[in-house]
């Protein structure tokens, strides 16, 4: 099967950048998920295998059930050692941007990135990428960044040069991404990446098993309690939505991650065609977080640019709102009539 992504002038101007950096920056979004993990942590330990300086940078934290990841200790938060990243970010030679297609997605690192005069390499499967790259590697259809990070070390023919290590955090990120292959996965060339990360010696099951069923107790009452008490569902629109409020975190000691996910539990309804989470940031007053999750060909991109200042892929998008939950709420059912033609189709 030809899984090559990249065109004979992007791999020759790949292999010339790499060939010619010693110092590099890997860094991923605001809030890394396990695809901008996972992608970030196999791309970097490929670059050191290289005998690179490779220092892998996020703005912020991240899920404490992806702790586990190898390497992930290697990892530098902005919001905790901005001075480390900023000196970092002036040595760098090149810097590889990977799972975000626009400087706004690194948040209060933004600044230090765009005053870097290094080169730089984009892996991304978002829409629309707003980020000046010599090459880069943009493609939506796909399934995760991870699968980019394969595919081009693929075709790079140094597969044989990946272990175990970097096998498990692409495995990882592809998982992630794809609610455990659930949605955005049909493709065989998805399956024929799985078959080669298994030849890599990873135990899949106990990957599964690291992310998806590593909460605490309360993270369970927490998520029991969201959707018995605080989902709304709109039958005739074949569409729900809940809210997370930081009285709710409060009462459910919550920590990130804690919801990881949960969005998409509403889609095992029978009929249901889209789910929204409403999250209240826990820092910012006026500040509500939004999930959105879909299936079949409804367009949670579209709904999101529309209605929540977002975006992301079809059935998988995000945003964010400058207002209180009650008139989030609001904005919510008004987004879910908005589109209620398509939402009502059989």
């Amino acid at each position: 099967m030809n899984i090559d992504i990249l065109s004979a002038e992007q791999l020759e101007q790949l292999q010339d950048l790499l060939a010619q950096a010693q110092n590099i920056l890997v860094c991923c979004h605001k809030s890394p998920d396990g695809d901008a993990l996972g992608s970030s942590l196999a791309w970097s330990a490929y670059l050191r295998g290289l005998g690179k300086q490779v220092t892998v940078a996020v703005p912020d934290a991240f899920p404490d059930f992806l702790r586990w990841q190898p390497d992930v200790e290697k990892i530098i938060r902005y919001d905790r050692h901005p001075e480390e990243i900023d000196k970092a970010l002036k040595e760098a030679n090149l810097i590889c941007c990977l799972d975000f297609n626009a400087p706004e997605r690194l948040d209060s690192m933004q600044e230090a990135f765009e005053k870097s005069t290094a080169k730089r390499i984009l892996f991304d499967h978002h829409l629309e990428p707003q980020l000046d790259a010599v090459v880069s590697v943009s493609r939506p259809e796909l399934s995760s960044t991870s699968e980019i990070v394969f595919r081009v070390l693929w075709q790079m023919g140094e597969f044989e040069k990946m272990d175990k290590k970097m096998a498990s955090t692409i495995y990882s990120g592809m998982m992630c991404d794809t609610g455990g292959f659930t949605y955005n996965s049909s493709r065989p060339e998805i399956f024929f990446i799985i078959c080669q990360l298994l030849t890599k010696g990873i135990d899949k099951d106990k990957i599964y098993r690291k992310v998806f069923n590593n909460y605490s107790q309360w993270a369970i009452r927490l998520r029991g309690y969201l959707m018995s008490q605080k989902l709304n569902y709109l039958e005739d629109y074949h569409a729900s939505y809940y809210t997370l409020t930081r009285d709710d975190m409060r009462n459910f000691h919550y920590v990130r991650g804690d919801q990881e996910g949960l969005v998409n539990e509403p889609l095992r309804i029978k009929g249901a065609k889209l789910s929204i989470s409403l999250r209240e940031d826990d820092r910012h007053d006026n500040t509500v977080w939004v999930s959105l999750r879909s299936v079949d060909d409804f367009p949670c991109n579209e709904m999101a640019a529309r209605f929540f200042n977002g975006g992301g892929h079809l059935n998988a998008s995000g945003g964010h709102l400058n207002c209180s939950m009650e008139e989030a709420e609001n904005i919510t059912r008004q987004a879910i009539i908005a589109y209620g033609d398509l939402l009502k189709k059989k």
